[in-house]
């Protein structure tokens, strides 16, 4: 799976887009595929102020 996880703090130029194993859920749980998702303005604006 791709994922934008949070390794430091700043503007947009610190998201880096990366691969991981696909999750495996455990008993009870449901997995969901998400075939679109996006980072907004308000997402960076709070990365980038409050740390």
């Amino acid at each position: 799976m791709r994922a934008v996880p949070i390794t430091r703090f700043g503007g947009p130029e610190v998201l880096d887009v990366v691969d991981l194993p696909d999750p495996v859920p455990g008993d009870g749980q449901q997995l969901y595929e998400v075939s679109a998702a996006g980072v907004d303005v308000a997402d960076t604006h709070h990365r980038l102020y409050w740390n």
